[in-house]
């Protein structure tokens, strides 16, 4: 499964943090870190956004 799927189903509350960090294969921490990288992704001002590719 994709990462960003499982991620999505875990703020949308699907999953348990603790069933979220099993799919993934990883631990709390490393899938706290991993949460906080998905947040920042999508909190930058839109001026620091790369637009196109």
């Amino acid at each position: 499964m994709d990462k960003s799927k499982v991620i999505a189903a875990y703020k949308r509350g699907f999953l348990t943090v603790r069933e979220c960090g099993q799919i993934l294969g990883i631990e709390e921490l490393q899938l706290q870190s991993l949460l906080q990288l998905e947040e920042s992704k999508t909190t930058l001002p839109p001026s620091n956004r790369r637009i196109g590719g």
